[in-house]
C-alpha cells in the first residue's frame, strides 16, 4: 500500500529531507500507513524514518522535527482513502426518505469512524472488524461519536438491518478498556426502543467508564416514506415519558458517576411542550451538535452579550428598519421569547418559523430549511433584511436544495444575511442590521 504525494509544503521537515511531489508514501518508522490516522499517529514523532517509492525503488529518508510538527506532505484525498460506506439498513435511515430530485452527494451513507474522530459524525462501529478496533485503541482515537440507538442485541439487529449490530456492547467495553472514550446516542422511535428498551440502554452504557454521555433524539421523519418501515413521530404524552425517565437516571447518575450522562435534545421538549431546562443541566454542552442545549446556548449567550450593552439599549423601542428571522418551526417561540425577554432598543425584529414543504412538515428543524421554502414562504413579507442561522447552508452559500445564497437575495429582492450559532453572533447581527439600515434611510 502506496500514497502517491500531490504536493510538499516548502520548508517542511518533508520538503528540506528531499521528498518530492510525485513520490510514494509508504511507510513511517517502518510501518505501513493505512490512511490519514495512521499518518498523522506515526508522523507525531521527533525521529522518524519515511520510506518513499519513488520510479519504483523504495527510498528512506530520516527526518528531525518538533514532536508533533506537521511533516508536510499532501495526498490525493483528506483521508488518503476512501470514505467507508454505511452497511445498515436501519428503519429510519434519513438518506431512505430523500425526496426524488435530491442532489446524488445527499445519497451517499457513510459510516466511517474516522469521520467521527476528525469530525464528530456518528457511526454505528458495524464495519468495524476486530483488527480495525485495535488500530484505534493503539492510534489513541479518542474521543468517538457512536450511534447505539439501543444495547437490547437483537432490538439492535432490528433497528439497524444487519446481524453485525449485535457485537457493539463487546466492542464499547473493549474500546474503554483500551483507554478510548465515546459519546453516544440514541435515535428514539415511539413503541419501538424507548421505555423499558431505553431503560436498559442507560443502564448498560452508564456502567461503561469510557461511554461519556448519551444524546436521545427523537426520529425525523420526512413526508417521503412511501415502502418504508411504518414509524411515527412522538406525541407530547409520549416526549414527556422519555424525558421523565431521563431525569430519573440523571439525578442518579449525577450522584453516582458526577455526570447526568443522559441528555434528551431539544427537540424532545419542543414536541413535549416543556421548558428547555437551565444551562447548568447541559453541564459542558458535550451534545450541543446532536441538537442538545442548542438553544439554552443560545440563550444563555444572548442574554450574556446582551447585559454588557449599555443600559440604553436593552429597552423595547422598535423603531428601527424591520428584520426578520426564519426558522424552522421548532425554533420559532423559543427565539420569539428570547428576543421579548431580552430586547434591543431600536430592533424591530419579526420570527418568521416556515414550513418545510421540501422534506415534509414533519421535519420541523432550521437546519434543514432550504432555498426554495425561503424564498417562497418569505416573499412578499414586509421586512429590510432577513436574518437565517449558517447551518441551513453547505460550503457557506448552498442550500440543500441547491439554490445559491445570491439566488435567495435575488428572489427576495433583500439581504438575507447568514448568522452564526452563537448568541453573540445573533446580537451582533441584529445590532448591525440595526446601525447599517438606519444609514441607509
Amino acid at each position: 500500500m502506496s500514497h502517491l504525494i500531490i504536493s510538499v509544503d516548502p520548508g517542511s521537515p518533508a520538503s528540506r529531507a528531499g521528498i518530492r511531489a510525485g513520490d510514494r508514501l509508504a511507510r513511517i518508522g517502518g510501518a505501513p500507513v493505512i490512511d490519514f490516522i495512521d499518518y498523522q499517529a506515526l508522523s507525531a514523532q521527533k525521529r522518524l524514518t519515511v520510506q518513499v517509492l519513488r520510479d519504483g525503488a523504495a527510498i528512506d529518508f530520516a527526518i528531525r522535527k518538533d514532536e508533533y510538527a506537521p511533516l508536510g506532505l499532501n495526498f490525493e484525498t483528506p483521508m488518503m482513502s476512501g470514505t467507508r460506506l454505511c452497511c445498515n439498513k436501519c428503519l429510519f435511515c434519513f438518506v431512505d426518505q430523500l425526496p426524488g430530485g435530491a442532489r446524488e452527494s445527499m445519497r451517499v451513507k457513510d459510516d466511517d469512524w474516522r469521520m467521527s474522530l476528525m469530525m464528530g459524525n456518528y457511526v454505528t462501529l458495524t464495519n468495524v472488524s476486530d483488527r480495525e478496533l485495535e488500530r484505534i485503541i493503539a492510534r489513541h482515537c479518542s474521543p468517538l461519536y457512536i450511534s447505539v440507538h439501543c444495547t437490547d442485541p437483537d432490538l439492535r439487529t432490528h433497528v439497524l438491518g444487519t446481524p453485525r449490530a449485535r457485537r457493539l456492547m463487546g466492542q464499547l467495553q473493549r474500546l474503554s478498556e483500551g483507554g478510548i472514550e465515546f459519546h453516544c446516542q440514541c435515535v428514539l422511535c415511539p413503541g419501538l426502543n424507548d421505555g423499558a428498551a431505553l431503560e436498559r440502554t442507560i443502564r448498560e452504557l452508564s456502567a461503561i467508564p469510557g461511554a461519556r454521555s448519551l444524546a436521545l433524539v427523537p426520529v425525523g421523519l420526512t413526508g417521503h416514506r412511501e415502502g418504508l418501515s411504518a414509524l411515527r413521530v412522538y406525541e407530547p404524552d409520549e416526549a414527556r415519558a422519555v424525558i421523565e425517565l431521563s431525569e430519573a437516571w440523571r439525578d442518579r447518575l449525577l450522584a453516582a458517576r458526577g455526570t447526568r450522562f443522559v441528555f434528551p435534545s431539544d427537540e424532545f421538549y419542543l414536541q413535549a411542550g416543556w421548558p428547555i431546562p437551565p444551562d447548568e443541566a447541559y453541564e459542558d454542552y458535550e451534545q450541543i451538535d446532536d441538537g442538545v442545549g442548542l438553544l439554552r446556548l443560545l440563550d444563555t449567550e444572548f442574554r450574556e452579550a446582551w447585559e454588557e450593552l449599555p443600559e440604553a439599549m436593552r429597552k423595547y423601542a422598535p423603531t428601527g428598519p424591520k428584520l426578520a428571522i426564519a426558522c424552522g418551526k421548532s425554533a420559532g417561540d423559543f427565539i420569539r421569547g428570547m428576543l421579548q425577554d431580552y430586547p434591543v432598543a431600536g430592533a424591530n425584529i419579526t420570527v418568521y418559523p416556515l414550513e418545510n414543504t421540501y422534506f415534509g412538515p414533519t421535519v420541523t428543524v432550521s437546519g434543514l430549511i432550504t432555498g426554495g421554502d425561503l424564498a417562497g414562504q418569505m416573499a412578499g413579507v414586509d421586512c429590510d433584511a432577513v436574518m437565517i442561522t449558517e447551518v441551513m447552508l453547505r460550503d457557506g452559500c448552498l442550500f440543500l436544495d441547491d439554490m445559491t445564497l445570491d439566488q435567495v437575495r435575488d428572489r427576495l429582492g433583500k439581504p438575507v444575511v447568514p448568522v452564526g450559532r452563537r448568541g453573540e453572533d445573533l446580537l451582533n447581527a441584529i445590532l448591525e442590521l440595526n446601525g447599517t439600515m438606519r444609514n441607509v434611510e
